[in-house]
């Protein structure tokens, strides 16, 4: 560091780590451009030699993209469908899908939904590129894979990037795919394992690069992993992203993380029409029970939505994302029979939800409602949707080593701990 550089006194700035981070000064800059054969008195200098070799270059790529201009044309005028698909992949637009003829398997887990929902993508988006980080098995990205085959050395017939244990390496990647454009990236890996992309994440929405990133195995639940595997605080920090803007004033990313199998489909959905910042989708690893019949999956397009059956007049309104959902209304059963009134809201996106218009925030939430949440994760999961007077029911230490419908128990996500706390709250 600081090569070349001399002080003030003619002395020598080199291996100072001053000089990371702050100017010169004074007359230092002049005894530094002396010490590199300079001319203090005329700094910036191109010499004719560079100025002839950048002149020949500019020349000789000027002549090269002529060529490549004039092949892709002639290839254009020999192949109009080729060209216009060509066209159409770097228009960056949604690619259309037939979302309606999806069909979930009732009661899955999210990663298994999403497996489904690849598998339509994979025969039905020629230009997607789906990633693993040696995990695919698991984060069940081979929904996509099994639809088609991976890069190997010389061949990329395949849609598909076997990363590597690399999850920084896969999600940079991804970014450079998105940048280059043509092509639509989603890479996949445990929810946990996101510590290692948040640079990456990061930077993909202060770039607006529309990659999607797929995070399974969502919770204290991946319980025979042990805590090392299981994300507490990783939804918080995730979800921060959707608190800060980018230079265009949006929301710099979409975060979802839906309450059952249909709200995959309808996550997934949104993730591939959102063009213009990173979207991350969080799944389950266990099988989560279906929302109440007839409801209206749609709803969930504007971020958090009243579900299906919900009283009139609330007493209380219930506040969850992903499997909680299914918690709240198990334990809704055991409030009612009480004869306590409840509206169960699912908040698959907060982000979301708050760019709605206040009238329709309102209805959902009003402002003087009593609200309780139940997160999986951090408290301030939910802290901005329960308000300071509600009640939130999350996970405030690591993880534990056990199956998950223990740790349920033993942590308190159960219907009899929501009747418990609720009725406590009232």
């Amino acid at each position: 560091m600081g090569k070349g550089a001399r002080k003030a006194d003619g002395s020598s700035y080199e291996a100072n780590c001053a000089t990371h981070g702050a100017p010169l000064g004074g007359d230092a800059y002049v005894n530094t451009i002396k010490n590199l054969g300079g001319d203090p008195t005329n700094p910036f200098v191109i010499f004719p030699e560079v100025k002839e070799l950048y002149a020949k270059r500019a020349a000789e790529l000027k002549e090269i993209m002529a060529k490549k201009y004039a092949a892709k044309s002639e290839w254009a005028k020999a192949n109009p469908e080729k060209a216009a698909k060509l066209d159409l992949f770097f228009s960056g637009k949604a690619p259309e899908v037939n979302w309606a003829a999806i069909e979930q398997k009732a009661g899955a887990a999210t990663r298994a939904a999403s497996a489904t929902v690849l598998g339509a993508l994979a025969t039905q988006v020629e230009n997607m590129i789906v990633a693993s980080a040696d995990l695919s098995n698991s984060d069940k990205t081979d929904g996509f894979l099994k639809k088609t085959h991976a890069f190997k050395k010389g061949d990329f017939s395949g849609a598909f990037f076997q990363a590597g244990v690399a999850e920084l390496t896969m999600a940079c990647c991804c970014i450079g795919m998105a940048l280059h454009g043509g092509v639509i990236p989603a890479c996949g890996t445990f929810f946990v394992f996101s510590d290692y992309m948040k640079p990456a994440v990061r930077m993909a929405a202060l770039m607006e690069v529309p990659v999607k990133f797929i995070w399974t195995h969502d919770a204290f639940r991946v319980g025979e992993d042990g805590p090392t595997h299981e994300p507490v605080e990783q939804e918080a920090q995730i979800r921060l992203m959707e608190k800060l803007k980018n230079h265009k004033g949006h929301n710099s990313m979409l975060v979802l993380r839906p309450a059952d199998a249909e709200e995959t489909t309808i996550a997934w959905k949104l993730a591939m029409e959102n063009t213009t910042t990173p979207t991350g989708l969080i799944f389950s690893r266990q099988d989560i029970a279906m929302l109440p019949a007839g409801n209206d999956y749609s709803q969930a397009a504007k971020g958090a939505y009243i579900v299906a059956g919900s009283d009139e007049n609330p007493d209380v309104i219930l506040v969850a994302s992903g499997s909680e959902v299914s918690t709240l209304v198990a334990g809704t059963e055991l409030l009612r029979k009480d004869g306590v009134k409840v509206r169960i809201v699912s908040a698959p996106s907060e982000g979301l939800f708050r760019s709605q218009a206040p009238g329709y925030q309102e209805g959902v939430i009003p402002a003087d409602a009593k609200v309780f949440g139940l997160t999986a994760g951090l408290p301030v999961n939910l802290q901005g949707l329960v308000g300071a007077h509600g009640k939130i029911w999350g996970l405030e230490s690591f993880g534990f080593s056990a199956p998950y419908k223990v740790l349920d128990q033993k942590l308190g996500f159960t219907a009899d701990n929501v009747y418990k706390q609720v009725k406590a709250m009232l």
